[in-house]
């Protein structure tokens, strides 16, 4: 989407491109150079599609599946900060990413291409229901033909038209996930959880294999197979937007999963990348600065 981010100046905001699975692919680019990440979505044929298409190419993001939907054009949001924390107002009615499961075909193909494939609630909450019923398909077979599909809930109420449609949604596709990456708060709001451990149970229950439960300042509680444990969380020193902080932590854990390191590990990582990345305005932040580097690198 075209994202309009306040700057230090009173009523001022900068034009940008962001959303929550693009800012992982974004992150993942920087962090895994190696690992080649390709988008799958929809633009329009407008000026500003064009730019979107091309800030992506830019930033290493392969868009060969990025479809190109005549006479429309992409969606907007807006971000306000109240002390680093951030709401949202959305302008999505016209955005051609609506149209991105359209073409069976294109998905099968896009798949095909792909060993790990990630997608969110957010993802399926903008299509309509044909569409989220032919992506879901499409990643059950791309699951069933050995592809890791990996699935973050991002529950966002206003997207859907009810309760009961959001989250009977959001476990169709944890069904077809094999790795589940939550936000314990949203998922205690919406499902009721006791703590992470309730919320690890459940994914695994829909069929996930692994679930890895983000919880702010709390601990990172994780769940794969019989294994399950928890990774402490060193708060930043001072938060300034947490736009891309879940966003940020997904392509942590995807570029130590690229590089074969363990899931703790990975976790770790995560959890350094996104504390840098709050420190920051905006959701596309610089990478991890020198000083923090080391803090980041992955131990065994």
């Amino acid at each position: 989407m075209a994202e309009l981010a306040p700057t230090s100046g009173e009523g001022e905001y900068r034009l940008g491109f962001a959303g929550d699975t693009f800012n992982t692919a974004w992150y993942l680019a920087r962090c895994a150079p190696d690992v080649a990440v390709s988008y799958l979505s929809a633009v329009g044929d407008d000026a500003i599609s064009g730019q979107m298409a091309d800030f992506m190419r830019v930033s290493g993001i392969d868009t060969r599946h990025l479809a190109i939907a005549k006479g429309q054009t992409v969606g907007l949001y807006l971000i306000s900060l109240d002390q680093g924390e951030r709401s949202f107002s959305y302008w999505r009615g016209q955005s051609a990413a609506r149209t991105l499961a359209d073409n069976p075909a294109a998905l099968e193909t896009a798949m095909a291409m792909s060993d790990v494939i990630y997608f969110s609630g957010i993802t399926l909450a903008i299509l309509p229901q044909d569409g989220r019923d032919r992506l879901l398909t499409a990643l059950s077979e791309a699951r069933a033909r050995g592809k890791t599909i990996a699935f973050d809930p991002n529950l966002r109420r206003r997207l859907w038209s009810s309760d009961s449609e959001m989250t009977g949604e959001i476990m169709r596709g944890a069904a077809v996930s094999d790795i589940v990456l939550p936000s314990f708060e949203d998922e205690a709001d919406w499902f009721d959880d006791a703590d992470p451990a309730a919320t690890a149970r459940r994914y695994q229950q829909a069929g996930a294999v692994t679930v890895i439960v983000k919880n702010g300042r709390d601990p990172v509680f994780y769940s794969e197979t019989a294994q399950q444990g928890e990774i402490p969380v060193t708060p930043a020193e001072e938060v300034v937007d947490t736009t891309a902080a879940g966003d940020s932590f997904n392509a942590g854990v995807f570029a130590r999963h690229a590089a074969g390191d363990s899931l703790a590990v990975g976790i770790r990582y995560a959890c350094a990348l996104s504390r840098a990345v709050v420190q920051q305005r905006g959701a596309l932040v610089p990478l991890l600065p020198t000083a923090q580097q080391a803090e980041a690198a992955p131990t065994t």
